[in-house]
């Protein structure tokens, strides 16, 4: 058991941006990592939009985060809260290995996950030719034909990264444009092994491993297959809010709400990043959530006025 000033859950750019104000303002401070160091960031192959960095890698850019918060002094406990208590003051997270950590002060960071399809056999065939993370398992379709579902920047740019490795990319997508911004669309459209086809959902799969995806088109109502070897799902992310329900106010969406200083409904708890309610979702958002948390639960710590 260990008892801090400040529990942090999440190690993602909020998180880890939280770790270095609050160790930095003078507060015993520990991160819990949660299942990914560097959070989801960290399995993003380029990032343009960031500032200050032109080009970067995801690794390399939430490693030097990483490496940065351990050198403020914040503590690293590697694992995942299964528990979140949140009832009364400290409070207490417990880890997947049953160890409680108390903390006067908390400060939910724990991002969010990938939406699915829903389609009967999806998790069945996930590594089997369905996958949701294109730097991770973009090695294993070198020469072949894959598949990616979504119009967003995420797919976009698993797109883009795909084309370097198979044979072909098709991009899938339900609407007539994309939500991607207009650079990464226009690289897209200028690569040519990269196909887009539009007013599309994808509505089943096909083969042990995936040998072909179904696709409808949402106008006509056409059935069409698609011979692919692979489907990348990024038709966006849900909240991971599911160990908090009932204990703080959600939106409708499932997203945490918080006041101007990121303070949930319960006193004393702070939200950053990508699990809060906030209108754009982006790395930098995220590193000013997390310094906005950390400096609130700082100064009350302190006994000053936010």
């Amino acid at each position: 058991m260990g008892v801090y000033d400040l529990l942090i859950a999440g190690s993602g750019p909020a998180g880890l941006t939280a770790g270095i104000y609050a160790a930095r303002g003078g507060l015993k401070t520990a991160i819990i990592t949660g299942l990914y160091k560097g959070g989801k960031p960290a399995l993003i192959s380029r990032i343009e939009n960031y500032s200050g960095v032109i080009d970067a890698n995801g690794y390399e850019l939430t490693r030097a985060m990483f490496e940065q918060t351990k050198a403020s002094g914040a503590g690293i406990i590697e694992g995942s809260v299964k528990e979140y208590r949140l009832g009364d003051s400290p409070f207490a997270l417990v880890t997947e290995d049953g160890k409680e950590y108390t903390a006067r002060y908390v400060i939910l960071a724990m991002g969010t996950h990938n939406k699915t399809l829903g389609l009967p056999n999806e998790e069945k065939l996930t590594g089997q030719g369905i996958a949701y993370c294109a730097s991770c398992d973009g090695r294993f379709y070198k020469n072949k034909v894959v598949a990616v579902c979504g119009g967003g920047n995420t797919a976009l740019t698993d797109a883009l990264y795909l084309a370097g490795i198979a044979r072909e990319v098709y991009i899938v997508h339900r609407r007539d444009t994309f939500k991607a911004s207009d650079v990464l669309v226009e690289r897209a459209k200028a690569l040519p092994n990269v196909k887009m086809i539009m007013d599309t959902a994808v509505i089943s799969l096909e083969g042990e491993p995936l040998k072909a995806v179904i696709l409808q088109n949402v106008k006509s109502g056409k059935i069409s297959k698609l011979d692919a070897n692979g489907l990348f799902v990024a038709i966006g992310a849900l909240p991971n809010t599911e160990g908090v329900k009932g204990q703080l106010e959600l939106d409708g969406q499932g997203y945490i709400r918080t006041d101007e200083n990121l303070e949930t409904s319960i006193k004393n708890v702070f939200a950053a990043g990508d699990i809060r309610s906030t209108p754009l979702r982006q790395i930098v958002t995220a590193c000013g959530d997390g310094a906005i948390a950390a400096e609130a639960a700082v100064r009350k710590a302190k006994g000053m006025r936010l």
